[in-house]
């Protein structure tokens, strides 16, 4: 099967005729959140792929150690549903619980007429709010971005290559970057052990989270699978580290892991 996903630019982008990841794949992340130069366990994330007929449904569910409540709490839940042959989404829902912020969120994607369809309310089952939306090209939501962009093989372009893709997130599209910065062999995984991986650099949306200065750097398994296994961020107070705690379900074996 050959993908084509068109970018930004409406060019076409060709990527690996087989998909990296497989119905059933879950990968479970540890939070930890860095404040006065203590790292503190703050909760986990996990993601989840199915295969739904035509389509891939993805999923990501985070939630807050209860023993980190205290300072702040998190219960988000991610739900995409992405066309096989394109991989851009058709819909997507988001249900967001963060200290005393929260959204539900439905959005139909038409990508063929540039137009998203946006329901709202402050929780699931409140009177929904319902706006239309016209973007500049075909966009993704976040979830499934990360799907996408693991169907890329960046080292065969060269360290420093690119790829651009548009995030379309709180009625709003973002024109972003990934930028690939090399390999590294035997960089060491919390708890996972050593692992040969692909360093990157995603550009970041700068609002309440990112400042404008910030770099985010992200590094996946390189072997066929592409899981990220570590990501380090600054955030706008303290920084973040996101940690791969277990994997099942994947497609190929986990050669990137050398003890």
């Amino acid at each position: 099967m050959t993908l084509l996903v068109h970018g930004t630019a409406q060019k076409s982008v060709q990527v690996d005729k087989e998909l990296p990841f497989k119905h059933g794949e879950e990968l479970v992340y540890k939070v930890y959140y860095n404040w006065n130069f203590v790292w503190m366990p703050a909760g986990e994330v996990t993601f989840k792929v199915w295969d739904a007929g035509s389509q891939l449904h993805y999923q990501a569910f985070g939630k807050t150690y209860s023993s980190y409540e205290w300072f702040y709490r998190v219960d988000d839940r991610y739900d995409s549903w992405a066309d096989k042959s394109s991989l851009l989404p058709n819909y997507s829902e988001r249900d967001i619980s963060e200290g005393k912020y929260r959204i539900f969120e439905k959005i139909a994607f038409n990508q063929p007429a540039h137009k998203m369809t946006v329901w709202r309310a402050k929780k699931q089952g409140d009177k929904e709010t319902k706006t239309e939306h016209h973007t500049h090209s075909k966009v993704y939501d976040v979830l499934s971005t990360v799907y996408f962009l693991r169907t890329i093989n960046f080292p065969i372009r060269g360290d420093g290559s690119t790829e651009q893709f548009t995030i379309f997130m709180d009625q709003e599209e973002y024109p972003l970057t990934m930028k690939y910065l090399g390999k590294e062999d035997r960089k060491s995984i919390h708890g996972m052990g050593k692992f040969n991986v692909l360093k990157f650099q995603p550009e970041v949306i700068v609002g309440n989270v990112f400042k404008e200065d910030s770099k985010m750097t992200v590094w996946v398994a390189n072997d066929n699978n592409r899981i990220p296994v570590l990501i380090e961020s600054p955030v706008s107070v303290g920084s973040v580290k996101v940690v791969l705690k277990s994997y099942k379900g994947l497609k190929y074996n986990l050669d990137a892991k050398t003890e």
